[in-house]
């Protein structure tokens, strides 16, 4: 697997550093001096998929460039939704495959599973309150962070349909935790997924993209996870 490394900030270093360990050698690295056609101009040999830790602007810039040249994404970069719907049609019309998530952890892809589960079956105990809060180091720009954003999606999908309550903290260096909360007159249950090194994302992104190549069309990290389960 020959990956195309675009941001060269802490995730993108910790992608380079842990590619051998997935069968993977760095085509290149496309980093934030490399110019805004870089990637489509670039000579990097052949590439089975790029893997995006950049920023929420340069996503709809390196997509449309990737397309060009038929190499399949994933995109770890978060803030850029509002251009969804374009990329989405971007890489229809190219026949690549994508995968975008706001946590490559694969516990908390997991985690997200029981989250929504959860909800589901406090749905119509109508004395359980619920709450959401993340925990981020300070340099998190974000708050709620996507995955905060992402559960309370899922947890209303589910079914649960009273408030639920998102709150963050951003201090420190914390890699990152995320508790959901039931709450009744008598009794809490509370779950928590804690990120102990941030290398849990980069080694997820290369999971995902091993699971990518070849694929065509639109994925979560949702999908591979429940894929790989089956």
């Amino acid at each position: 697997m020959r990956i195309l490394i675009l941001g060269h900030g802490r995730m993108g270093r910790l992608v380079e550093s842990l590619a051998p360990e997935y069968g993977a050698t760095i085509a290149g690295v496309v980093d934030e001096h490399a110019g805004p056609r870089a990637i489509a101009a670039g000579d990097f040999g052949g590439v089975d998929v790029a893997i995006d830790f950049t920023l929420a602007a340069a996503v709809p810039q390196n997509l449309p460039q990737l397309a060009e040249r038929g190499i399949n994404v994933v995109i770890g970069t978060t803030g850029w939704q509002a251009s969804e719907a374009a990329m989405r049609d971007v890489a229809a019309k190219a026949g690549i495959g994508v995968l975008a998530a706001s946590n490559f952890s694969l516990g908390m892809n997991v985690f997200q599973i029981v989250a929504e589960e959860a909800a589901r079956r406090l749905a119509g105990l109508d004395e359980f309150g619920a709450w959401i809060h993340d925990a981020h180091h300070v340099m998190k720009k974000d708050a709620p962070s996507g995955t905060a954003i992402t559960l309370q999606q899922g947890m209303v999908a589910a079914g649960f349909a009273r408030p639920i309550d998102v709150s963050s903290t951003r201090a420190g260096s914390m890699p990152g935790t995320h508790t959901i909360g039931f709450d009744s007159p008598s009794e809490t249950i509370a779950l928590t997924h804690t990120v102990r090194d941030r290398a849990v994302f980069a080694r997820g992104a290369l999971v995902a993209a091993k699971w990518l190549v070849g694929k065509h069309g639109w994925f979560s990290m949702r999908q591979m996870v429940e894929g790989m389960r089956a």
